[in-house]
């Protein structure tokens, strides 16, 4: 007997975005078209499919465990949790980079591996990013909150944060001095479910593949 696959997918645009997709190779759940529903997992019986939103830096946690087989969640959640996980597929959307920005003259700061204080919602990957392709030593302040104000109050030298348009850096005074990386939506698979199911789970990126090359 098909046991269920289990999808664990980011709350709000992202599952709104992964569905639209997963509906175009047949992989669609009426029960998560209802807006008032109050249920946590969602059903397609025919395909045998769950699904159930979590939070961002969640998803991650629920495939690596087994909660999930297969989730979906932004490349900067992924790096950042750096979870023992398979990542198959770019799935495209919520494009943006992960860059490093401040005020134009801090641009400098880069150039001599001086101390400097970085702040960021990114801890991992800031500290990845400036002790081992930068080799300077850095001080790392983890904020939650509007990061680009903290160049402009004086905590900290330079962010690392998430840019989109680069409108609001703008507004601020601020800039991108150097890019890390580009980021999108991603799949990532739990490693045990795709030893075990792997020819479903093969199936599934091969259409999604196809349905993103059609695009």
């Amino acid at each position: 007997m098909k046991r269920y696959l289990t999808f664990a997918l980011t709350k709000g645009r992202l599952a709104e975005r992964t569905m639209d997709l997963f509906s175009s190779v047949g992989m669609e759940c009426r029960e998560m078209q209802d807006k008032g529903s109050r249920k946590l997992i969602f059903v397609n019986e025919e395909e045998k499919l769950r699904f159930f939103l979590a939070k961002g830096p969640d998803v991650p946690t629920y495939v690596e465990y087994g909660a999930a087989d297969i989730g979906v969640s932004g490349k900067d959640i992924i790096m950042e949790e750096n979870r023992s996980i398979y990542e198959v597929l770019d799935l495209g959307f919520g494009r943006c980079r992960m860059c490093i920005a401040g005020p134009k003259e801090a641009g400098e700061l880069l150039q001599h591996q001086e101390m400097i204080r970085v702040a960021t919602k990114y801890p991992r990957i800031a500290k990845d990013y400036f002790h081992n392709r930068k080799h300077q030593t850095v001080d790392i302040i983890k904020l939650n909150g509007s990061i680009e104000l903290a160049p402009i109050v004086g905590l900290a030298d330079v962010i690392v944060d998430i840019v989109e348009t680069g409108s609001t850096l703008k507004e601020n005074g601020l800039t991108v001095l150097e890019d890390i990386c580009p980021l999108s939506a991603r799949m990532v698979v739990n490693q045990v479910s795709m030893r075990m199911e792997s020819q479903r789970i093969r199936k599934i990126i091969e259409r999604l593949r196809e349905a993103l090359k059609a695009d």
